[in-house]
């Protein structure tokens, strides 16, 4: 039997993990508004601090002292996102009146498409899983889909993926995919076969024009961010990066990577289009909530 605590489990730390402690605590109350972070994304936080240094033991010694802290309850698991779980499946209703709440609660909260009417519909692509929901809050109203495989997608992937967004669009929309990723050799390669072989299978199956932007990181971020790097690995041999720097997506501030990804979005939308959507949502939802009333709903 392993002797690692699980579930919840008493930690005693020693001064320099406290120290640790105490500084996440103040990144994630100064990052309140983007919460959960990504333990990267801390990482990164606490190097621009200067409390940690940017390499590989550095950060597996922070994924150890936050795990410790979660279990203690001295950081809430609710703060930070880990990668690797999906959650199960739906399994219905407790009873008929938890069905009426939800019901009236859709109503109020109807959410129509408001990219429909868009020449150009978008979706933001991320390299890194764990940032999706962050992503998600960014552009909810705007109601742009944040989409995510993570890693070196597999071909297979890549075509349901060319498949699944190729069916939101409308009539005469193209597609317009804003990737956020790694400024390395893997992540530079990631985005090219994923601008190649998605645009190559949806032009050829639905004929949809898809097109790909990488809006972050990019290398004048470095600079202008004052983003925190390390070389290339040796080992990587990618001809196509050939920068002596490299960082990661999780290095930019939720703040920053909110700016970036906004800006990258109101050029490709209509503000006219778009207030009229928002209209029309609101209309909706007045119309749903009456109709709900006339056939006997009540909270």
């Amino acid at each position: 039997m392993s002797c690692r605590p699980r579930g919840y489990a008493d930690w005693s730390p020693q001064k320099k993990a406290i120290g640790i402690v105490n500084q996440v605590k103040d990144i994630l109350e100064e990052e309140a508004e983007y919460l959960p972070l990504t333990i990267r994304q801390i990482f990164y936080r606490l190097v621009a601090r200067g409390v940690i240094g940017k390499d590989e033991k550095s950060y597996k010694s922070l994924c150890e002292c936050l795990n410790k802290a979660r279990r203690a309850s001295f950081i809430s698991f609710d703060d930070i996102r880990d990668d690797g779980f999906s959650a199960f499946n739906w399994v219905g209703y407790n009873n008929y009146d938890q069905w009426i709440r939800t019901t009236i609660h859709c109503a109020e909260n109807l959410e129509l498409d408001k990219q429909r009417d868009q020449k150009t519909r978008l979706v933001v692509w991320c390299e890194a899983g764990g940032m999706v929901p962050q992503l998600e809050r960014f552009v909810k109203e705007l109601s742009i889909p944040v989409v995510s495989s993570g890693g070196f997608d597999s071909l297979s992937t890549k075509k349901v993926m060319a498949s699944e967004l190729s069916r939101i669009v409308t009539d005469g929309q193209d597609i317009r995919v804003l990737h956020i990723g790694d400024y390395d050799p893997s992540g530079v390669t990631i985005f090219t076969a994923l601008a190649e072989d998605v645009s190559a299978f949806a032009k050829a199956d639905s004929g949809v024009t898809m097109s790909f932007e990488r809006i972050a990181v990019l290398p004048e971020h470095i600079d202008e961010y004052n983003l925190p790097t390390s070389p290339p690995k040796i080992t990587d041999v990618r001809r196509q990066f050939t920068d002596d720097r490299t960082t990661q997506c999780e290095a930019l501030k939720p703040e920053t990577l909110k700016r970036i990804l906004l800006s990258a979005i109101h050029r490709y939308v209509d503000e006219d289009t778009f207030q009229d959507a928002v209209f029309e949502q609101r209309e909706a939802r007045v119309d749903a909530i009456s109709t709900l009333k006339q056939l006997g709903f009540s909270g």
